[in-house]
């Protein structure tokens, strides 16, 4: 399908502020005659791609790997423990109380703990990003479910519909637009908690090899590492965007 005239003038404009960007960082460093171990020109960032003991695409796989894991795990159990909130009221009022407290824990304090109880690897940096994003999940699909409409509850009632019926036709489609707020923040949160749990104690991805081109003052692969990163969490973020788009706007079109 074509893009409807707002879409391409959407787009448009987003890669046009993202060249702008590279334009400025281009002229930044060669006009202000920057140190390469200060700020690299985009060119020496792209040619750090070109250094084979980085393992680029073994780094990225792994950074991928815990975001979007721990990003999974995140909707997944978030969203059940919304949906039993929202059944079960009693529930609700005493976990959820809980949820906040546990929340306001720092979660880079949790990481040496997560490293002590799972060592290093995938695993722990996805439960980091899991820890993260979480929450914001939880909060805005409980907010979502009771925001309904009382009048629309009872007249499914007043027509015999079951509590089931209640739930699936109306309270669950009332709440999507709330899930996919939350599942928007948590799509940043779970890049934040990926690499958060790769600086603190990691073997593979990119926040680790971050710190061990810190060492040499490599400053072009850091830079591709943060690009990287980056683009991961659009990834990440697109999906997200593309499904609200089925689920919530229907008829928008894409493409």
């Amino acid at each position: 399908m074509a893009l409807n005239p707002q879409a391409a003038a959407r787009y448009a404009w987003a890669v046009l502020s993202h060249l702008a960007l590279v334009v400025a960082w281009y002229l930044f460093v060669k006009l202000g005659e920057v140190p390469k171990f200060v700020m690299p020109s985009p060119y020496e960032t792209l040619h750090a791609l070109l250094v084979p003991n980085y393992r680029w695409l073994e780094n990225a796989a792994v950074t991928s790997a815990e975001i979007f894991g721990g990003y999974v795990l995140a909707v997944v159990f978030g969203i059940g423990a919304a949906l039993l909130f929202s059944w079960f009221r009693s529930l609700e009022m005493a976990v959820m109380p809980l949820l906040v407290s546990l929340n306001m824990i720092p979660k880079v304090a949790l990481g040496p703990l997560i490293i002590v109880w799972f060592k290093y690897g995938i695993g722990p940096n996805a439960l980091m990003a899991f820890a993260i994003c979480f929450f914001p999940i939880v909060l805005t699909t409980a907010r979502g479910l009771h925001e309904v409409e009382p009048d629309l509850i009872d007249l499914v009632r007043t027509l015999k519909g079951s509590r089931w019926q209640v739930f699936t036709k109306i309270q669950l489609p009332g709440a999507l637009p709330y899930i996919f707020s939350g599942m928007k923040v948590a799509a940043i949160l779970a890049v934040a908690g990926a690499i958060v749990g790769e600086f603190l104690g990691s073997d593979r991805g990119l926040g680790y090899l971050m710190l061990q081109v810190q060492v040499t003052l490599d400053t072009a692969a850091m830079f591709m590492a943060v690009i990287l990163i980056t683009l991961i969490g659009v990834i990440l973020y697109a999906l997200v965007l593309a499904l609200e788009r089925m689920l919530v706007v229907p008829d928008a079109r894409l493409a």
